[in-house]
């Protein structure tokens, strides 16, 4: 069957690529439609659905999320609260196969006791934070839950859900769309200064 596919024209393989990638979606959606539904697909994905669906839970955005019209209107969230914060214990790396692929490489965690990571902090429901796993893949290969403590400005420790992945040893480079949206988020939310020089820093794909 794969070698069928393979030998394929391409003009027919991206449209059923496509269409797969579709039905995958349709299918997601109507899952998360059902606390008890999500529940079983998670497992059958090797994760596991915590809480219930009216729960407040603080979700850590260290990229394009911290952009307020990336979150409020393309992920469809309208959080309770929010502030800035950050994680330390981790570096901010770019070494995630994006897409296209080669051609834009989305932000990760990655653990190193020396450093740090500054983001957003949004308080949103378990069920925001599923619909939030929708436009992150995750369950999946790649994105998945990890819970970390967070300090906020005033140092306060803040629980919260973020995202992380298993990357690559080699860094890409993010697009530029990509991260434009994450040194806007930084300001419209007055991260350190010296963390805007950092993502100001970031090369990006030309």
């Amino acid at each position: 069957m794969t070698r069928r596919f393979s030998a394929m024209p391409r003009a027919y393989r991206v449209p059923i690529r496509q269409t797969f990638r579709r039905l995958r979606a349709n299918f997601r959606r109507l899952v998360t439609k059902s606390w008890l539904l999500s529940g079983c697909y998670y497992r059958c994905r090797g994760a596991r659905l915590s809480g219930h669906p009216g729960e407040e839970i603080w979700y850590f955005a260290y990229g394009a999320n911290m952009d307020d019209s990336t979150f409020r209107i393309r992920r469809g969230i309208r959080s309770r609260e929010y502030r800035s914060g950050r994680v330390k214990g981790y570096r901010l790396r770019f070494n995630l196969d994006g897409r296209p692929k080669g051609r834009s490489a989305p932000a990760n965690l990655h653990p190193d006791p020396d450093a740090e990571v500054w983001g957003v902090l949004y308080r949103i429901t378990r069920r925001e934070l599923l619909r939030l796993d929708l436009t992150e893949g995750v369950p999946g290969r790649g994105y998945r839950h990890v819970e970390i403590e967070a300090q906020d400005r005033n140092g306060r420790v803040i629980p919260a859900v973020t995202y992380m992945a298993q990357g690559k040893e080699i860094d890409g480079k993010p697009s530029l769309r990509y991260i434009m949206l994450i040194r806007e988020g930084a300001r419209a939310h007055g991260l350190p200064e010296n963390y805007i020089r950092f993502l100001e820093a970031v090369e990006h794909v030309q």
